[in-house]
């Protein structure tokens, strides 16, 4: 579907060049979101720069999974009010994003000096919501759920990401947990149509991506149409992905376990540019607090995923989400999530405390005190923490292969990801940006990995 030109409803004035400055916060959606914003305005004279001062148009791209989200938006507007003062009022200030879908009204009503709010669903009308501010006294909202995609009214060129980049391709989610305002703020969900991901994957891929990370808020939920007609699930789009000339690694992130069927499993068996490597939140390890939780999965559910997915790839490593005090929480319950983790083993994970998000059902329970959901986030941390120490450490002394992506943090270094996302440094003078090279690890720091480059003959022999 080709884009409207709402470039037309801009005077010539609205049209000279602006600079443009784009604050992300939250998850890499909303940084594949905040880079599609700004290819979406740069036909219309907007430069990105790295900072605030002196721009014509600030966007502030919102998260609202953590606690005190709006809060923290409401502290950022404040500084960027100064700076619009200073420059006469001339600084156009958009609040996008799930906090602007979930408080539209609040914003407008304790930010009167915001001239847009948008929803994450409708950033693609930006150049026509900017030509009504720019004819509109008050703040222009638009945190509707249209009911056209809104990829499909993207530009089609797109700026490059680097060697390794992002791509959305599924959003919203139909779970609801009990503690998340995804669905409340991204939607229903919805896929893109195959030939859509297949199309931006290869502009991708032409621009220098030899990584693409598929994204979505349930990823593996994937149920875009084909080309040929039929609905297509994400075992087979990474399969046509995998054909794309000059890419070299395929990943997807974030995944539910009930939408991993055997096709994705064999999948990870089966091809050979999808990494060894799968971030599948499971949040608890106990039946109890996964069904407070409307997870609709079972601890061993989670268990017997794991089993499968090693047995068709053994090198497999996991990455997954923990939430330590989630409302009916006991001292039980936490071991079974104890329990789970030291029998799975991760390569890394995130652990948070449960916060409630307003208007979720988690919310309304009794709450866990502070000192009792601190006390198990810190050991739940110490453990993951042990865990991905011994991870590294295991990956000692073995040869693979590193995309390089970029110089060291000191001078003679390159710095790479191995086939597990561990950053790897190595002592290199050239750079290697895009290539694969085989490594031999050889040690690990805090939170990278060391090797030093295998000549080609070496590999060779």
């Amino acid at each position: 579907m080709t884009a409207p030109d709402f470039s037309t409803d801009l005077t010539n004035a609205e049209r000279a060049p602006r600079k443009l400055h784009v604050v992300t916060h939250g998850c890499q959606m909303n940084v594949y979101d905040s880079a599609r914003m700004a290819d979406l305005l740069r036909p219309l004279g907007y430069t990105t720069v790295d900072t605030p001062e002196g721009a014509d148009m600030v966007i502030m791209n919102t998260c609202h999974i953590r606690e005190r989200a709006e809060e923290k938006v409401f502290s950022a507007l404040g500084r960027l009010r100064v700076m619009k003062e200073e420059q006469g009022g001339n600084m156009m200030i958009a609040v996008t994003g799930c906090v602007a879908q979930a408080e539209g009204e609040v914003l407008a009503k304790r930010a009167p000096f915001v001239d847009l709010v948008v929803g994450p669903q409708s950033y693609h009308r930006l150049p026509e919501l900017i030509a009504a501010a720019h004819r509109k006294q008050g703040v222009v909202i638009d945190t509707e759920f249209p009911a056209e995609q809104k990829f499909d009214f993207l530009p089609d060129v797109a700026a490059p990401q680097g060697v390794v980049s992002y791509l959305s391709i599924q959003e919203g989610c139909d779970k609801f947990c009990s503690f998340c305002v995804v669905p409340y703020t991204r939607g229903a969900e919805a896929s893109r149509p195959a030939a859509s991901v297949l199309a931006e994957a290869r502009r991708m891929v032409a621009l220098g991506a030899r990584e693409i990370a598929l994204l979505g808020q349930n990823v593996n939920a994937y149920h875009g149409e084909g080309p040929d007609g039929a609905t297509w699930g994400l075992a087979r789009l990474l399969a046509e992905m995998a054909e794309i000339a000059g890419l070299e690694r395929l990943r997807y992130t974030t995944s539910h376990p009930n939408d991993m069927n055997d096709e994705l499993i064999a999948a990870h068996r089966d091809n050979a540019k999808l990494l060894p490597f799968l971030h599948l939140p499971v949040q608890s390890g106990s039946d109890k607090i996964l069904r407070a939780m409307n997870r609709k999965h079972t601890a061993d559910d989670f268990r017997r995923i794991v089993d499968k997915l090693r047995d068709a790839r053994p090198d497999i490593a996991f990455t997954s989400d923990f939430i330590a005090g989630h409302p009916g929480e006991t001292d039980a319950d936490f071991a079974d999530t104890m329990k789970l983790v030291r029998e799975t083993g991760f390569a890394l994970a995130y652990s948070f405390k449960y916060s409630p998000r307003p208007g979720t059902p988690a919310a309304a329970l009794p709450q866990i005190a502070e000192e009792v959901k601190d006390a198990r986030l810190y050991e739940l941390q110490a453990e993951l923490r042990r865990q991905q120490d011994a991870f590294n450490a295991a990956t000692v002394g073995l040869t693979t292969p590193v995309l390089f992506t970029g110089r060291g943090r000191y001078e003679g270094q390159i710095a790479g990801r191995s086939l597990w996302l561990q950053p790897v440094v190595v002592a290199h003078g050239e750079a290697l940006n895009g290539q694969v090279r085989t490594v031999k690890i050889t040690g690990t720091n805090t939170n990278s990995i060391t090797g030093v480059l295998l000549p080609r003959e070496q590999i060779a022999a």
